[in-house]
Formats: C-alpha cells, structure tokens, sequence
C-alpha cells in the first residue's frame, strides 16, 4: 500500500495531539552560526515526555485510527515504541514493542515505564521488524509500521507546520529513517514554504533509504551498523518510496565521526543533549560546508534519549 498525506490533516492534527508534543522551541546561537558559517535554526524535540518528535505521530495515529480497545504491536528502535506505548495504552489499547537485542537499554526502560510490553529478539532493527510481523500475524493484532500510516506521518508534518508559520529558511534538514518524518515535513513545506529546499539525511553506515531514493526502487543492505540507530534503516518499505522522493530535493548522507561532532556542538552551544540520529542534520552542515554558507538552514533535533554509555562519551568529550 503506497503512503498519502493529506495537508487538511496536518493542519487540523494539533486539536487532538497532546499539547506537551506542540510547540516546541526553536533555538539559535551566534557562536554556533559563525563557526557554521550559515544561520541555524534548530527545532528541539526532546523535550518532551517521550524525548523524541515522534509522539506527535503516535498521538494522531492513536487518537483517530484505532478501534476502541484494538491491541497495537510494532517494531522499533526505542522512540517510536515509547511514542505509541504512551498515546495507545492511555486510550485503552494494549501495545507490545519488538526490540533488537542490542537496542538502548533507555529506550527499553522507557517504553516498559509507559506501559509496552517489550520483546526483543533479532540483531538489528529490521530483525525485530520481522518478528514483530510474525506475532502479530499470527495473533490476530493490528502491526504498525512507522513510516507506511498516513496519521503518524501528517502528525510529525506538525513540527514543519510550526517551523514554516513562525521562521522563513532557505532549506531544511531532515533525517531519513523508515520515512514518517520526511513524509510529514516534506508535504506541508510543499504547500506553504515550496521555495525550501528539502535535504533528507542518512547516517554512510545505513544508507539503504539514500540508495533506494536514487535508484526508484527498494534497496536492502546487510548491515546497518550506525550509532544513529534512530535512522539505521537496512530494508525499505516498498510502498513509501514514491512519495519520499517528492518529498526531497536531495538525499546526502553523514559519518559517524561528523554525527559525534554534531552532538557535541548541540551541548556545548545549544545545551541539548542529543542522541546520533538528533544530531544528523548538524552533521550534515559539518559534512557540505560550502553547501550552506550564507544560508538559513532550519534542522531538527529529533531525539535526545542517549545511552548511558554515550551520555559518559558525550560528557568526556565537552569537558
């Protein structure tokens, strides 16, 4: 099934999110643009009780596709499970979560606080995907896929509604996991900012979404071994592609050692603690300087629930 988002329902969308996903800040610092050598206007979507942008999605999806009582199972990486754990079980819905083994132990912790049940099983995320498939198939229950539902998509275009309302920018970028994200912020810039140009970021170690981008069709990796594990994409949803490649100008992808740099100058000049996939579109100016030199470039910090052990790595480098 290919993946449509209608403009009314992103505009509309901000009457049943919960306010505490609205309206986040957007943030500058001279120090940050001169070494930069562009103006940066960040949007910080950490701060929030799920600590990700994505609770803007769960929350529609929740709030007006759900049958009452309808029991939910996903696949996630951490932020998205915490996302619809919190907006599906406070509206009666029971939600199990498929998990890699190696996913963020936070992350894990976080969505059992907001009441999943956490199953993790397989090496990586598109493993846990699989098996998450398999249980629901087998159990009857309703799978969703961040990326391929309409509601999770137009409820994180919520933040580019925001951004495009309150700032003019010349581009923005955007991270590129399974999707949702550029979907939403793509198609309401579309409307109401169509002179933006729209980058959409990859972390070079996944970059399965960039390949599939340009060659029109899915492309599957083996591996998809990033600290972005926000964005460590290894297999595409098919039917999502066509209208990602409307929805950018262009796709670029990032190193890890840029992405380490990016969360490091989000601390020290913004005071945002920022997981790897929050801090790809810093990473990005970092990557293609000469790209953005003079311009108003708008970025997202999509995520700041670091692991323990990046936390420590973060603090050390900052000090």
């Amino acid at each position: 099934m290919n993946l449509t988002i209608s403009i009314a329902n992103i505009q509309a969308a901000p009457r049943v999110i919960d306010p505490v996903f609205l309206n986040s800040r957007i943030v500058q610092d001279t120090a940050l643009d001169a070494l930069l050598g562009c103006e940066v206007l960040a949007k910080v979507e950490t701060e929030n009780p799920v600590g990700s942008f994505k609770g803007r999605g769960t929350e529609l999806f929740a709030a007006t596709a759900l049958a009452p009582g309808e029991a939910v199972v996903c696949a996630s990486a951490g932020n998205f499970g915490q996302g619809l754990a919190r907006a599906a079980v406070k509206r009666g819905h029971s939600c199990t979560v498929f998990a890699a083994l190696s996913a963020n132990p936070v992350k894990i912790d976080a969505m059992r606080r907001f009441g999943a049940e956490v199953k993790l099983v397989g090496a990586d995320f598109d493993a846990a995907k699989e098996a998450a498939l398999n249980h629901a198939s087998t159990q009857r229950l309703r799978f969703v896929e961040d990326g391929s539902e309409s509601a999770i998509a137009e409820g994180a275009g919520t933040l580019a509604l925001e951004l495009a309302t309150s700032e003019r920018f010349d581009v923005i970028l955007v991270q590129l996991g399974n999707g949702a994200l550029l979907a939403g912020v793509g198609a309401i810039l579309r409307e109401l900012a169509p002179q933006t140009e729209i980058i959409a970021v990859v972390a070079e170690d996944a970059p399965a979404m960039k390949l599939s981008l340009e060659a029109g069709r899915a492309v599957s990796t083996t591996q998809a071994n990033t600290i972005a594990d926000g964005i460590a994409v290894r297999v595409p949803i098919p039917g999502t592609l066509a209208l990602l490649r409307q929805s950018c100008d262009d796709v670029v992808a990032v190193s890890e050692a840029n992405i380490l740099k990016a969360m490091r100058l989000g601390y020290e000049r913004l005071g945002v603690m920022l997981e790897p996939a929050g801090a790809a579109g810093m990473a990005t100016i970092l990557a293609y300087p000469e790209r953005f030199r003079g311009r108003r470039v708008a970025t997202i910090l999509s995520g700041g629930n670091l692991s323990e052990q990046m936390r420590g790595e973060l603090l050390r480098l900052s000090a």
